[in-house]
């Protein structure tokens, strides 16, 4: 991961008036209400992606489905702290928001053929006559809770389909699929919450309008579709490890949210190696989560971490999800071959001891079947720790010439490392003051500043 070396947002149910009360959680809060609260927002933290999901196939509506699931989260907010959290709170949410669908299809017309075929289908013969549907039970679920269905897939496809933006894709992922309020996401990626929801309110007409069925794609189409699904949650867990702006340097709120999304994924598709390749990748990176920072947030250098504070189990966990990608695969992708860098330092007893030569292969091959300046740039890196830092230099001038990096700070801090070690310290010292004037992240400007400084 080209940033590799960079705990969870309040989990706040719903957007719109169930944003407003669910995160109205305040000191004076009555007991009845905050433990309603907690019991909603955790329900919805967990099922939300499985009822959305089963709403959007039971209606036919992807928007519809998010509407009324949101209206049913206020109500709970409402009716648990009045009555008690009910035996099965999913199954109440699910009957809530069906009868609230029910209700959008008779205000809409009481002939609606549409209501007709939901009646229908849901078994509420005698509803399009203007009879009160027959109740449902909200202890049944239609789904086996220990068996995650296609819903939760055919959600992924739809929210990440190719029609929408990458800025749209990212927030009705992080929505729908994840969970997550407006809030939660404008505070994520430092934007105003109104640009958020019309992120969200754009994609979900461009969804409409477009005719996008809520399907798992046919086999012909699924990869081609499943890159864009990746490439969310590959941007997501970026931004989580290494925060572009802001004053952390770490969001690991969102670096979480996509490895469970990725480990979700995986359950669902058990064939496809770069799912693997990418959950592999998430967790050998976030295993280092724990070291990465010191106790007031500045960053720790991967040469300064203390390595008995990496996460081991994740560790072992992406280890494993790598050999499974090797296993159903033939040959790793641009996403294996990164979690095979990300393993090559989870296996190294220290910088020293890594295997750079494998780091620097494994980059070339990254290079071919994915080409990037940020690719180059890191590859850049670990020719300096194999072979010196001259050649590495070369490559690093080579991308700066082309102009493709141009803006970020991360060529001009690599320049100023390589600068240094040459003992060219006045240029390196430009170098690494240029990439602390270009660089968002507070906490990365920090340590390149304090680099400077170190040359005098």
């Amino acid at each position: 991961m080209a940033r590799a070396d960079r705990p969870a947002l309040s989990t706040g149910p719903a957007e719109d008036a169930a944003d407003d009360t669910a995160a109205a959680g305040t000191v004076d809060e009555p007991p009845g209400a905050a433990a309603a609260r907690r019991a909603v927002e955790a329900v919805w933290r967990i099922e939300s992606a499985r009822i959305i999901g089963a709403l959007t196939r039971y209606t036919g509506d992807f928007a519809l489905a998010e509407d009324v699931a949101q209206e049913a989260v206020a109500e709970a907010l409402v009716s648990w702290a009045r009555d008690g959290e009910p035996a099965s709170p999913v199954g109440w949410l699910l009957a809530t928001a069906r009868r609230r669908a029910i209700d959008q299809f008779r205000r809409r017309s009481a002939l609606d053929e549409r209501y007709s075929a939901l009646a229908d289908r849901l078994g509420e013969g005698g509803a399009s006559s203007g009879a009160e549907p027959a109740p449902e039970d909200p202890d049944e679920l239609p789904w086996d809770p220990d068996v995650i269905e296609d819903d939760v897939l055919a959600l992924m496809f739809v929210a990440c389909h190719p029609v929408l933006s990458p800025e749209a894709r990212t927030a009705l992922t992080l929505r729908v699929v994840a969970g997550l309020s407006s809030e939660e996401i404008a505070r994520a990626f430092l934007v105003p919450v109104p640009t958020v929801q019309a992120r969200i309110t754009r994609a979900k007409k461009t969804v409409a309008a477009a005719g996008v069925p809520f399907a798992v794609p046919p086999p012909e189409e699924r990869r081609e579709r499943l890159g864009t699904v990746l490439s969310v949650l590959y941007v997501i867990f970026t931004e989580g490890s290494t925060a572009t702006s802001g004053d952390r340097l770490l969001r690991t709120d969102l670096a979480y949210e996509a490895i469970r999304l990725a480990r979700t994924l995986a359950a669902l598709l058990p064939g496809e190696a770069e799912v693997f390749g990418l959950l592999a990748l998430f967790e050998l990176t976030a295993a280092r989560f724990p070291a990465r920072t010191g106790a007031d947030g500045e960053p720790v250098l991967l040469e300064d971490q203390d390595r008995r504070r990496w996460d081991r189990s994740a560790v072992r966990r992406g280890l494993a999800a790598l050999g499974r990608a090797t296993a159903v695969g033939h040959g790793l992708g641009p996403y294996g071959l990164q979690a095979a860098i990300a393993a090559c330092h989870a296996e190294a007893p220290s910088v020293a001891a890594t295997d750079w030569p494998r780091i620097v292969l494994l980059y070339e091959a990254l290079g071919r079947i994915a080409p990037s300046p940020v690719v180059e740039l890191n590859r850049a890196v670990a020719v300096a720790m194999a072979v010196g830092p001259q050649e590495a230099l070369r490559i690093v001038d080579e991308l700066a010439a082309s102009g493709r990096l141009s803006g970020s700070h991360l060529l001009p801090g690599v320049r100023g490392e390589l600068l240094t070690r040459l003992g060219r310290t006045a240029e390196a010292r430009s170098e690494l003051e240029l990439a602390a004037r270009l660089c968002r992240n507070t906490r990365e400007r920090s340590v390149l500043l304090r680099k400077a400084a170190a040359l005098g």
